[in-house]
């Protein structure tokens, strides 16, 4: 079986994890790779021996040999590169938003139901075993009837009035950001285990830092030289949400809520959820991956440890160590990277059967619910989701 060649778009966090990824998986090559980061492209290169480097991705996209997609790059590029990616013919993998917008993702779901190019979102907090367990617990109806769905996607990462990345600019990362970056993940996940939609949503946003201080990466020069790092900064106006509380109906009049910060000293990377039953609650937090807590009222509760021999045998494929060998965050994208390449490679066309994983409809759905959040913070009312 020939190996499937892929290319890395971004050089990022999220690129150089998806590089890690692919490199685990076996029968793929990371063939070629570009960024704006030329630098760090060239060191990705270099550390992974990936044989090409492109100057701009639309000369990645024109190279025959790549057969596969991961755009890794900032949201503002995301709508372009799909659309692009679609249109030449190869397979795509994006990272999320799909788009900055509804109208944009729209089109590129319609392009995706008229070309047969297998397409996938990285929503990559699915695929931890002990939830991929919790989903086929929820399908058998061992939860009950779903009352209750509650938690919370905590960070501290933008704490300060002086953190600044690009996904504090509007032009870049969009309108929302709290919500559209973490949120996103906190709302497929609990949609994915339980197999419903959030139907309404009420939402409350704050910005609490309105203005930040933005490094200068070059601050001044003197006699020709530049000088760097002198520790002067622009202040500059913030209009997206540093954390947001929102209340939820979902389709079968279940309630919810979860509350997002990326201003919450300490969380690093706190993502919790609940959800209550008629029969049992059950519980996960993703700082602690391998365990899955289940409560009882007639009973104690109870903890299912990660250990494939315990799991639903539909979960057990991603579990890829034994019991007592914790497996954590890099396996998220793993799996999902070994279920998108399996589907390409079976030959299956995504127009005519549904793939296991997320895909770019996916992606529009949680946009739409995203649109949905701002416009109901705007009117201060439920706003559905349609």
């Amino acid at each position: 079986m020939e190996n499937i060649k892929a290319a890395v778009i971004g050089s990022g966090f999220m690129g150089s994890a998806h590089i890690e990824a692919l490199k685990r998986i076996g029968l793929v090559e990371v063939e070629a790779i570009t960024s704006s980061d030329m630098k760090r492209a060239r060191e990705l290169v270099r550390y992974y021996s990936i044989p090409k480097v492109y100057s701009t991705w639309r000369d990645l996209l024109l190279d025959p040999e790549i057969q596969t997609i991961h755009n890794c790059t900032p949201n503002n590029l995301h709508f372009e590169i799909n659309r692009a990616a679609i249109r030449s013919g190869k397979h795509i993998l994006s990272e999320k938003p799909l788009t900055i917008n509804s109208r944009e993702s729209a089109e590129l779901l319609k392009m995706t139901r008229r070309k047969a190019v297998v397409n996938a979102i990285n929503f990559n907090y699915r695929f931890y075993p002990l939830i991929q367990h919790a989903r086929q617990m929820a399908a058998r109806g061992e939860l009950g009837e779903i009352y209750l769905i509650h938690g919370h996607y905590l960070q501290d990462w933008l704490f300060y009035d002086t953190d600044y990345n690009w996904r504090l600019e509007e032009r870049i990362s969009g309108t929302s950001r709290a919500v559209a970056d973490i949120g996103s993940h906190w709302c497929d996940l609990v949609q994915f285990i339980t197999g419903l939609k959030i139907s309404r949503v009420f939402a409350d946003l704050v910005t609490f830092h309105k203005i930040r201080k933005k490094p200068r990466q070059v601050v001044e020069t003197f006699k020709g030289k530049e000088k760097k790092g002198t520790g002067r900064a622009d202040k500059i106006s913030i209009h997206t949400e540093d954390a947001a509380s929102v209340l939820l109906q979902f389709e079968n009049g279940a309630r919810g809520v979860f509350t997002v910060s990326q201003v919450s000293a300490g969380r690093k990377n706190h993502f919790w959820f609940e959800i209550d039953g008629s029969r049992h609650a059950l519980a996960w937090n993703q700082e602690d991956p391998n365990q899955l807590w289940l409560g009882h009222r007639e009973k104690g509760n109870e903890i299912i440890i990660k250990d494939p021999s315990l799991l639903d045998k539909k979960a057990r494929a991603y579990a890829h160590y034994p019991g007592g060998h914790p497996e954590g965050y890099p396996e998220g994208p793993k799996n999902l990277f070994i279920d998108f390449y399996n589907f390409i490679r079976s030959g299956k066309n995504p127009i005519k059967v549904k793939p296991d994983f997320p895909t770019f409809a996916d992606g529009h759905w949680e946009i739409k619910m995203v649109e949905a959040v701002l416009e109901s913070h705007r009117s201060q009312k439920w706003v559905d989701l349609k």
